[in-house]
């Protein structure tokens, strides 16, 4: 009975779908949703091993470059530990678990679910999490509401699933009642973002407008509607910076304060302020250990020095990273570091222009392909004044969409090709 069980399981693409609904549906109103899932596509992709095995084969020619910069990074994490005496094994799990998710690729592959599925969990989990965090900001009066996380985490994740959502709108544009549904996700996760108080996450509208804007001018089918979209957006955010419930005037404002007087050799101590003394002291750290950095662990040590010199504010000493992806990776890992981190998005960036490219948009792969352009830029965006993947949720989030994206790309070149 439990080999017909399994078999029955394994044969099911139901159930693969599942896991990527719950995916983005899970990952802001659940604690260990995204983290479950995780566990669970791995799972599934060993009980299914010679099936997946074949069909990531199969598409190893497309596929490899981005399996590949996972692995890379991996790999450049796990020399640092070997190499570095000092080096601990904690940091080995988020690499790890960032290459591990390539069994959702194995799996979309193997298993061919619907790529609708994905879309339905992001818009879920866009309309989710706008009550919970609506809650967190008028009843119980927080000022930087975060939900289960920190405010930054849910506001990035927030804003990136109401643009997976917009895509859902166009893939289902041929349906006015589903795509309704997709756009009102999209709106529940921008409006869910502003109430989070989170600045630096909204940078990724910068890339994702540009790419809109661009597709609309070259593919036929989306043209129009996306550029009502960018113009609906567009208002939607002139008028949410004057609505004082959102905050984000006062926001913005608070921001130039805090840099007028970080300038002025003013407080310091400020949301602003405290970055910039962090990326002061990145700066420090860069300049004295270029080549290969230094480890993560004695991050505090050295810029306790710096502190001790009378170079830099003691309140950098509070914050457990440099809060920019990039000064965090080029410091930790050197020019090595910053390689194998910059690896992670310009392979699967790459990728999706291609796919994009090469199929256009009447084509199953446009709209996969579109998602993930959002996903890849706008968590470099996200980086740009965070260190995104300091959190397991974020890290996980990411791999497993871009490599569901991914496999949803390479079904339709399969499509397309019958």
């Amino acid at each position: 009975m439990n080999n017909n069980l399994t078999k029955a399981y394994k044969a099911s693409p139901l159930w693969v779908a599942a896991l990527a609904f719950s995916l983005p549906f899970l990952s802001l109103i659940t604690l260990s949703g995204t983290s479950a899932t995780s566990y669970l596509l791995l799972l599934s992709a060993l009980l299914s091993f010679k099936e997946c095995r074949a069909a990531l084969a199969r598409h190893w020619h497309d596929t490899r470059l981005v399996v590949t910069a996972f692995l890379i990074n991996f790999v450049f994490v796990l020399l640092c530990f070997v190499l570095r005496p000092e080096a601990s094994a904690n940091h080995l799990e988020k690499p790890l678990r960032m290459l591990l998710a390539v069994s959702a690729l194995a799996l979309v592959l193997a298993r061919r679910p619907s790529r609708q599925a994905l879309w339905w969990g992001a818009v879920g989990g866009a309309l989710a999490c706008l009550p919970f965090v609506a809650y967190q900001r008028f009843d119980l009066a927080q000022e930087r509401p975060g939900g289960l996380i920190n405010a930054i985490t849910f506001g990035d994740l927030a804003l990136l699933l109401g643009l997976l959502s917009l895509v859902a709108a166009i893939d289902l544009r041929h349906s006015r009642a589903r795509a309704a549904l997709a756009a009102l996700g999209a709106l529940a996760g921008l409006l869910a973002s502003l109430l989070t108080g989170t600045r630096g996450g909204l940078l990724a509208l910068v890339p994702a407008a540009v790419i809109f804007y661009v597709l609309s001018r070259h593919e036929r089918g989306v043209g129009q509607r996306v550029r009502l979209g960018l113009l609906a957006g567009t208002v939607l955010l002139a008028g949410a910076y004057f609505v004082p419930a959102l905050g984000l005037e006062g926001r913005m404002a608070e921001g130039l304060a805090d840099v007028r007087a970080w300038d002025g050799g003013g407080n310091k101590v400020t949301n602003v302020g405290i970055r910039l003394e962090l990326w002061k002291g990145a700066i420090m750290l860069i300049r004295d250990h270029p080549l290969f950095g230094i480890e993560p662990n004695l991050m505090k040590m050295y810029l306790g020095r710096y502190v001790a010199a009378g170079a830099l504010d003691p309140v950098v000493l509070t914050m457990p990273h440099l809060h920019n992806a990039i000064l965090q990776a080029l410091a930790t890992g050197g020019i090595p570091g910053l390689l194998a981190w910059f690896g992670m998005f310009a392979a699967p960036f790459v990728y999706f222009v291609r796919a994009i490219g090469a199929r256009g948009a009447a084509s199953a792969a446009f709209a996969p392909a579109l998602a993930g352009l959002l996903v890849v830029t706008s968590y470099f965006c996200f980086g740009l004044t965070e260190v995104i993947f300091w959190s397991m949720k974020a890290c996980l989030f990411y791999a497993l969409t871009v490599f569901l994206l991914v496999g949803f790309c390479q079904l339709a070149k399969e499509e397309i090709g019958k």
